[in-house]
């Protein structure tokens, strides 16, 4: 039978190395999960109470395709309280998860043959949510000179001129934070040539310095793509949202329409009370500041290479050529013979990546701690 060569993508390694985690769970053994990028305190107190009012007193239908009207009312408010930027209510979009949001920005803006300028390494979500949808990816391998960030040099350095450009920040996998002045250049770099910017913020509100700036503060016709799911600690609640231009607005309803119906209706009650959740969920964040310490003054000491500035999310990506020239077999070995899951730097950069490794610190502390006792005995440090 025809089967479509747009689900000929690459598998996402970090949900192989998690299945493989939990087989060894299953049988017992110690598993210390830094895989998978998920906070790992759960969510607020006020969104599970509000969670459990909604469900004995609300009517959990099908709500707006592009959400409720408090919840979007509620995101805008977010905008003008966090970032002094005022955004209109009508230009939030709820979404099923940000990455929803991103299936529904790749459609609304680009076409079948377009493309999109992306950075290794990055997300493999965003390679692979193209290739399914057509859409070709210009690689821009960016390396600890530039941060691990686009520029406008390398844009420029292309052999074609993209229609798009996806920007993580703070990253996946690096952690890296494009700074408020290369971000404006990229903004403005992107309306000059007519470059559609789409900006995946899900990472804002964590960082361990300078906080991460909107795209939104210096242009009106990026795509901005956020949700509950990393500094709200709601990954499986599947609530996200866009802040989209006015011209976008009325495509992406259309297709949300059809495709998704429309997001979670108990999760859009829960996630009301979410942005009242500051103190709890700045906790959150400086227990990562307090395991992002202890990882990276470890693996210094185990042996690895050099680390790049993690200066938010909850990730180390780690140079492991010290170690081995694959990383994917590295981190097969590691997880036998440990316990400490880890994803092969292979996922994010498919050429340079078999010398890297990400860590996820987003653990308990107990977690961390084991996990890094566990890599000084293996290495011998």
């Amino acid at each position: 039978m025809h089967m479509s060569k747009r689900a000929e993508i690459p598998p996402f390694l970090a949900l192989q190395v998690l299945a493989m985690a939990n087989q060894r769970a299953a049988n017992g053994e110690t598993v210390m999960h830094l895989e998978t990028g998920e906070p790992g305190s759960g969510p607020p107190r006020k969104v599970i109470e509000a969670a459990h009012a909604a469900l004995e007193s609300a009517n959990l239908g099908y709500t707006e395709s592009v959400g409720t009207p408090a919840l979007r009312r509620r995101v805008a408010r977010h905008y003008a309280d966090y970032y002094g930027v005022e955004v209109p209510p009508e230009r939030v979009i709820l979404t099923l998860g940000s990455s929803g949001g991103l299936i529904l920005s790749f459609l609304a803006a680009f076409d079948v043959g377009d493309r999109i300028a992306l950075v290794d390494p990055s997300y493999p979500a965003y390679r692979n949510m193209c290739a399914a949808h057509g859409i070709e990816i210009m690689r821009i391998p960016a390396g600890p000179e530039h941060r691990y960030q686009p520029t406008v040099e390398l844009l420029e350095a292309l052999p074609e001129r993209p229609n798009g450009l996806i920007i993580g920040s703070p990253s996946n996998p690096t952690g890296t934070v494009i700074e408020p002045e290369r971000l404006a250049a990229l903004c403005r770099y992107c309306e000059a040539h007519d470059i559609r910017l789409v900006s995946d913020e899900i990472y804002h509100g964590i960082t361990f310095g300078e906080r991460a700036e909107t795209a939104l503060k210096f242009s009106e016709h990026a795509i901005v793509t956020n949700g509950f799911s990393k500094y709200f600690a709601m990954t499986g609640w599947r609530l996200g949202w866009l802040v989209v231009p006015h011209d976008l607005v009325g495509p992406i309803e259309r297709l949300a329409q059809s495709l998704f119906v429309s997001p979670p209706a108990l999760s859009q009650h829960a996630a009301l009370a979410a942005f009242d959740c500051r103190d709890e969920l700045d906790a959150n964040v400086l227990r990562y500041a307090r395991n992002r310490s202890l990882l990276i003054k470890t693996l210094k000491e185990s042996g690895f290479g050099e680390l790049a500035p993690c200066d938010g999310a909850f990730y180390l990506y780690a140079d492991v050529s010290r170690l081995t020239n694959d990383s994917e077999t590295f981190c097969q070995r590691m997880l036998t013979e440990t316990g400490v899951a880890a994803t092969p730097g292979v996922d994010f950069d498919r050429e340079r990546g078999r010398r890297f490794v990400r860590f996820c610190f987003a653990g308990p502390n107990d977690q961390i701690d084991a996990a890094c006792d566990a890599l000084r005995r293996w290495l011998g440090a």
